[in-house]
């Protein structure tokens, strides 16, 4: 009966701690998507004459 319940816990988890890691590993996924997308903008705004590095200090001071 003990075993069956230790059996149970460690399945549910293992089950919980795969769900964890998935999760995070599609955060980490979306956090380099969205990191391309704003360097892919601030080499456009450099493209356009922009001060990338104003605009860097800007955006920070902003948050």
């Amino acid at each position: 009966m003990a075993d069956e319940i230790t059996e149970t816990s460690q399945t549910v988890a293992a089950g919980q701690l795969r769900t964890i890691i998935e999760r995070i590993e599609r955060l980490e996924e979306e956090k380099k998507t969205i990191s391309d997308d704003i360097k892919d903008v601030y080499a456009e705004a450099k493209g356009t004459g922009f001060d990338t590095k104003a605009i860097r200090t800007i955006v920070r001071l902003r948050k």
